[in-house]
């Protein structure tokens, strides 16, 4: 068997070295020109991407029957739960009555937090800020304000961490039935370490099912990809109160029409 000569490392080290750059500098430039959060759009904004493709040009018609709008996220691994977060958000906005609510499940957060072995220094700034947020909203936060507060990076970061660590948490306190669905030799834990808790990090069906049961939000996905056309909401069988759209590797908000929602 032919070992691995010391050249061979070095080209493979600045290989990587070079693939490790060249990502670089794509986050960089896709940082500098997407925005965060965008602006609500027609569905039909996103014909061009696929304007040669007839399978996706085809599934953009029939989810525009439904949903006429979306708002698109930055394609940063983060959009998920960026998505989650400012579609849980706006919708405060427009059911303000439903404020002390929802501010009362995020209190109670905490206690998922602790069962899970979380030390209070570890959550606690990203917890204050997404209770702070929760608070404007409460007061009379706009849509116009949210969208502001979503374009400064570092505080919109620290509402996808607290978002990631609740999940993660949500994960490691049912680890007996979350453990079924790791792919495989990793534990529970080291799926949390990596996946879920870094940002950047993209997510999966274990990533909406843990979130949305810690915050009581059921949240429906609708996939645009090469399959037959699907939905699913989570948890199953709840009635939907945010709409997500999922590319392959990415989700953006949905706004459903008035009269199409079943």
């Amino acid at each position: 068997m032919s070992s691995i000569t010391q050249d061979e490392i070095d080209t493979n080290a600045v290989r990587d070295e070079l693939i490790t750059k060249q990502q670089e500098a794509i986050d960089k430039e896709i940082s500098s020109s997407i925005p965060l959060v965008g602006i609500k759009e027609p569905l039909t904004v996103l014909l061009p991407d696929y304007s040669e493709d007839p399978i996706y040009t085809s599934k953009i018609h029939e989810i525009n029957k439904t949903y006429d709008n979306l708002r698109r996220m930055r394609p940063d691994g983060n959009c998920f739960f960026r998505a989650f977060c400012y579609g849980s958000l706006e919708r405060l906005i427009e059911n303000p009555n439903e404020c002390k609510g929802f501010r009362e499940i995020v209190v109670a957060s905490k206690d998922i937090f602790t069962k899970a072995g979380f030390t209070q220094f570890t959550v606690d700034d990203f917890y204050d800020n997404f209770i702070e947020i929760v608070d404007k909203v409460a007061k009379g936060m706009t849509e116009t304000e949210l969208n502001n507060a979503f374009i400064e990076q570092s505080f919109a970061d620290y509402l996808v961490v607290y978002l990631r660590l609740l999940t993660s948490a949500e994960l490691r306190n049912s680890e007996d039935f979350y453990s079924n669905f790791i792919d495989g030799d990793r534990t529970l834990a080291e799926f949390c370490q990596l996946e879920v808790e870094p940002m950047y990090k993209e997510s999966d069906h274990i990533h909406i099912c843990a979130i949305t049961k810690a915050l009581g939000i059921s949240v429906r996905v609708v996939y645009m990809d090469r399959g037959e056309g699907a939905q699913h909401d989570f948890p199953e069988t709840t009635e939907p109160i945010i709409y997500l759209l999922y590319r392959p590797g990415h989700y953006d908000i949905l706004y459903p029409k008035k009269t199409s929602l079943n």
